[in-house]
């Protein structure tokens, strides 16, 4: 990773999606006391590149369905924009007391700002850590809009070296925590 940017962005390439790694390290975060809001996309177990049905809210568990059953005239794409933006207003409100912000994805919609991108541009206004996928056909646009963002490997190794690199290091948590460095 050169530098240590707040954002970061792993490319989704040939097809894969990596929701399950953000949601993985979100919870592994979350787990060591860190402050961790977002949206991750979660598939409807069919094929193609509108397979997203949910976003599910990091912090709440709250499912915004995304999906439309037929695209709209003229389109391909079932991605239902109302309810993206459903999902985005809903984690607006989370972002202050933020210490890392994962954000499923970088889009169709996220370039044209519109979806997710309110979401983006208040991280990237509050000084947060921000964690993100890119679709390679939005790479231009992603660019444009965090030129300084670091992107990753898609694993955990990477991604907690970034976490690492740019947030506080979570509050030790247990029993002995309350006891200081003193104890045992």
């Amino acid at each position: 990773m050169a530098g240590h940017s707040l954002i970061a962005a792993i490319a989704n390439r040939d097809g894969r999606n990596f929701q399950a790694l953000l949601a993985s390290a979100a919870e592994d975060w979350r787990k060591a006391g860190m402050v961790v809001v977002g949206l991750v996309a979660e598939d409807r177990d069919v094929e193609g590149s509108c397979s997203a049905g949910f976003l599910r809210d990091l912090a709440s568990g709250r499912r915004h369905s995304v999906h439309l059953d037929k695209p709209p005239a003229g389109e391909t794409c079932q991605l239902d924009a109302s309810g993206m933006d459903g999902a985005c207003a809903g984690l607006l409100g989370q972002i202050d007391s933020a210490d890392v912000v994962v954000i499923s994805k970088f889009g169709k919609l996220e370039a044209m700002r519109k979806g997710l991108w309110p979401a983006f541009a208040a991280a990237l206004a509050a000084g947060k850590p921000l964690l993100t996928t890119v679709s390679s056909n939005h790479a231009d646009a992603w660019s444009r809009f965090a030129p300084e963002a670091s992107w990753l490997a898609p694993d955990i190794s990477s991604v907690e070296r970034w976490r690492q690199a740019t947030t506080p290091r979570p509050p030790a948590v247990g029993p002995d925590a309350a006891q200081g460095p003193e104890a045992g």
